[in-house]
């Protein structure tokens, strides 16, 4: 995995929209800080800073209240992450019903779901491997195929969710598997919006070369930003 050095807001950005990620026990190391990498490289000039149980600014109320954005990265297993989480529930749920703008990724999109986690989507998640048709069959890192808006792309995988919503739900499918499962997609919640992401589209050429796995070059930040970009649009 990445490095886990420490990444703090520009200060001098008074106006830049602030941009929370979760670090803490519901996330592994290098998760967060790739998160962060990404947020930095948009043209929306994050104001991006880590929230968590050891950071500079503790995950509350009152610290998401000044965010736009709340990212949930990528982590270990559900179960042990909602056991850290489920005391936040009931503040990211308020913070996304009001207006705010939710992002996870792998893990974060499980915790977006319902059986467990935060209950934001119109539906609920499952692992993509247990999926009919699924073309991955293994939970260890490796390499995943989606159509990202009609256009065919390879991204770094590792067990992550594909997402399940009622017939009558009205949500932007941004991303498919193989299969035709969800892979990606944004909808609203309450004044809010929620953008999830099975596969891991910031990751950098450090987890692929860790993986032992071939990028063929080609990452997938430009994906991620893309979905940053819908979940904030109005």
């Amino acid at each position: 995995m990445p490095d886990t050095r420490r990444l703090s807001g520009p200060t001098s950005l008074r106006d830049a929209p602030i941009a929370l990620v979760y670090r803490g026990p519901a996330s592994l190391p290098g998760c967060p800080e790739a998160a962060a990498r990404l947020l930095k490289t948009s043209p929306r000039g994050f104001d991006v800073r880590y929230a968590g149980p050891y950071e500079d600014f503790p995950l509350s109320a009152k610290t998401l209240a000044g965010a736009s954005l709340y990212v949930q990265p990528g982590g270990d297993t559900l179960a042990d992450a909602y056991r850290h989480m489920r005391r936040h529930r009931k503040d990211i749920r308020t913070f996304v019903r009001g207006g705010g703008r939710y992002l996870g990724i792998c893990l974060g999109g499980y915790l977006a779901g319902a059986t467990p986690g935060f209950a934001l989507l119109p539906g609920d998640t499952d692992q993509y491997i247990a999926s009919r048709g699924a073309t991955v069959d293994s939970e260890d890192d490796t390499l995943v195929r989606v159509s990202w808006r009609g256009r065919e792309r390879t991204l770094f995988f590792q067990d992550g969710p594909y997402f399940r919503t009622r017939r009558d739900a009205d949500v932007t499918v941004v991303a498919t598997y193989s299969n035709g499962a969800i892979a990606a997609m944004v909808a609203g919640f309450g004044a809010g919006r929620v953008a999830v992401v099975g596969p891991h589209p910031e990751a950098d050429e450090g987890w692929y070369a860790d993986a032992k796995l071939d990028s063929g070059g080609v990452l997938g930040t430009d994906l991620g930003l893309d979905l940053v970009d819908e979940v904030l649009t109005p």
